[in-house]
């Protein structure tokens, strides 16, 4: 399969080694969980979809980006969003990052994520030769 990297990129929320950020596994790039977190730990958007969206699709481009691939390598999405009354404006925000050729999706509603502010949290898989 070739080498494993453990890799915890500049500019994405600190998380104090507690998981990796990315692991690449030859072509393959895991990333974690991604939320509205900013390179300090502070919560972008309280209360706002679309702006812990864009947040997030940030921390997918460098999370990418940290293995030397693009937005557009992402192949594979498992999204999380608080509420089905966040539904709709999380569709809608993460469908402007990517109108051409999304990578495939799963969505999941769920009653809550690991801090009380998210609203939304993405994780992603990427095909980077």
């Amino acid at each position: 399969m070739g080498s494993v990297e453990h890799l915890q990129p500049e500019g994405m929320s600190p998380n104090g080694n507690r998981y990796t950020h990315v692991v690449k596994a030859g072509p393959w790039a895991f990333i974690a969980g991604q939320t509205a977190s900013d390179e300090n730990g502070d919560v972008v958007g309280v209360g706002d979809p679309a702006a812990q969206v864009g947040q997030v699709m940030k921390n997918l481009r460098l999370a990418v980006a940290s293995v030397g691939g693009s937005f557009e390598d992402i192949v594979k999405t498992t999204v999380y969003v608080v509420g089905e009354e966040n539904l709709e404006a999380v569709r809608a925000a993460r469908a402007a990052h990517r109108p051409d050729k999304p990578p495939t999706s799963t969505l999941v509603v769920v009653s809550g994520l690991a801090r009380p502010e998210f609203i939304v949290e993405i994780e992603a898989v990427a095909y980077v030769e």
